[in-house]
């Protein structure tokens, strides 16, 4: 599914281009990569501050790649910053809550899954039910 949309108003209108391959080479599994993208589309929205906003926007329209950005020393930063209370509430879990957080991440992972075989199942269908439309010659007639 690729979301044509402008990266935002006073920057040049590019529209996004990057889609979940875009991410398969780090994550090696396409689920994952599907869930990096939407992750990076809550940041671009401004889900965190306004640099992870700002790197998300890049690494989205095509401009950076994510290794590069990682790279940048404001990026880094910004991510090691916005990833430390998560690191300070996992460590005030106890092994019970981390066991049930684990198994919901599964359960959302599994339906992350599912949605996109669903997806590739209908893009197939689709495609079947038209043939070769443009061609077949069906629903046009010279007389």
């Amino acid at each position: 599914m690729d979301r044509e949309r402008s990266v935002g108003r006073g920057e040049r209108d590019t529209p996004q281009r990057v889609d979940d391959s875009e991410f398969q080479d780090i994550t090696r599994d396409p689920v994952d990569a599907r869930r990096l993208r939407e992750s990076l589309e809550k940041l671009a929205d401004g889900a965190s501050n306004d640099t992870l906003k700002e790197m998300a926007k890049e690494v989205l329209s095509g401009r950076v790649s994510l290794r590069e950005a990682v790279t940048v020393p404001a990026y880094g930063e910004a991510l090691i910053e916005g990833g430390r209370p998560f690191r300070e509430a996992w460590g005030q879990l106890s092994e019970a809550e981390r066991m049930q957080l684990a198994a919901e991440g599964e359960r959302e992972y599994q339906a992350k899954r599912a949605e996109m075989e669903e997806e590739r199942r209908q893009a197939q269908s689709g495609t079947r039910d038209r043939g070769n439309a443009r061609h077949s010659g069906r629903g046009w007639s010279a007389y």
